[in-house]
């Protein structure tokens, strides 16, 4: 199992992903109508040409989508109930097709669950970079974590 239990968590703990990812247009496009998003910035290359990115962006779903993803192998794979939520959400820069993405993540708080004794709580900080090592998001999640079992 390639995640962590609660216990194996400690405050201040970093992960440096190895996971990159190229994002395409066809990612924006699926993922964009797949969402029922109509939104003209993300689907539109002629609309964009008038905006000042001149290009069409990302989906900002997606980025956050995919930073969290990459985090999961070295976090929770196998270890989550589930996220409880996603807090303080940025996009400091735009993501365009072509761009690289890669995260790191950091463990800001444990808890344990007031209602499900099994489970502790975990905040992390999940950060994405592109491939010129600019911030492009942030969030702090939370994951309700499995207990590491009883011997």
């Amino acid at each position: 199992m390639a995640g962590l239990y609660f216990e194996q968590f400690h405050v201040g703990q970093r992960f440096v992903h190895d996971v990159r990812r190229t994002v395409t247009e066809t990612d924006n496009v699926l993922f964009t109508t797949m969402t029922h998003n109509p939104a003209a910035i993300h689907l539109d290359a002629e609309y964009a040409k008038t905006t000042e990115f001149g290009r069409p962006l990302m989906n900002s779903a997606f980025t956050l989508g995919l930073m969290v993803g990459i985090s999961v192998g070295d976090t929770t794979l196998g270890t989550t109930v589930g996220n409880l939520g996603w807090d303080e959400v940025r996009f400091p820069l735009p993501v365009f097709a072509g761009d690289t993405l890669r995260a790191e993540s950091r463990v800001l708080e444990l808890r344990d669950s007031k209602s499900r004794p099994a489970n502790g709580i975990v905040i992390f900080e999940h950060l994405a970079f592109n491939q010129r090592n600019e911030l492009v998001a942030s969030c702090r999640r939370s994951a309700l974590m499995l207990r590491q079992p009883q011997a």
